[in-house]
């Protein structure tokens, strides 16, 4: 009999591209200090191309697991993967503007969520969804503040912000060789050039916990302190 995990709280969240502390910054001017960042989305998001996903993977039917057979003698058993193409990144894709926004002041950044063997992380056909926004935070002894109206206006890939409930469940590296995560890229559209801005990202989903202040974070789970300089 398989085994899923409903009512968990959401797994660790990771961001690509990778920088320092969680921290994006660099000059738009100075193709130097980005191109790091965009070597390292084309290096992450080769294995998601379109050709490779066709190949490999299957066209699953929205909404809805994918649930395989997994006990008895076919436990483990390679199991099938659902296709996560690169062009559902839209903008973020890498393949219309090939600096993901960098050399014009409205940078991409992916997120995923780090892989849990039998995560149940939705119901009702209701997906998991990223939100971001500005982030709350003090300056010594000062107020609590937030970088709002520095923020601007942000566009989301897909365009719904959803982890879609064909990826799950997983069922773990020697059952899924082709697995690949799902992805939401954020796209800056207008964030305020020359300051630091505090972003924080969520993922909402109707299956997580809640009571505990662990359970609490897991709810809230955000990337503290991503700031990101233009100049």
């Amino acid at each position: 009999m398989s085994c899923f995990l409903i009512g968990s709280p959401v797994p660790g969240m990771m961001i690509r591209p990778k920088g320092d502390q969680l921290e994006i910054r660099y000059s738009m001017s100075d193709p130097e200090s980005w191109n790091g960042f965009v070597q390292n989305l084309n290096a992450f998001l080769s294995s998601y191309n379109d050709s490779h996903q066709v190949q490999l993977n299957d066209d699953c039917p929205p909404d809805q697991y994918f649930i395989q057979e997994d006990s008895g003698e076919v436990r483990n058993n390679p199991k099938r993967s659902c296709q996560f193409n690169r062009t559902m990144l839209g903008d973020c894709s890498g393949l219309e503007d090939r600096f993901y926004g960098y050399s014009k002041a409205q940078p991409c950044i992916l997120i995923k969520l780090n892989r849990v063997i039998g995560m149940l992380p939705g119901k009702d056909g209701q997906s998991p969804y990223v939100t971001c926004g500005a982030k709350l935070y003090k300056e010594d002894d000062a107020e609590w503040k937030e970088d709002r109206e520095k923020t601007g206006p942000l566009a989301y890939f897909p365009v719904n912000a959803t982890f879609n409930l064909m990826y799950y469940p997983y069922y773990g590296k020697k059952a899924q060789v082709n697995y690949t995560q799902p992805l939401v890229a954020v796209k800056f559209l207008n964030a305020s050039l020359n300051t630091d801005i505090n972003m924080e990202c969520k993922v909402t989903s109707n299956t997580l916990l809640a009571g505990s202040e662990r359970d609490k974070f897991a709810v809230m789970h955000s990337l503290t302190s991503m700031m990101h300089s233009l100049t």
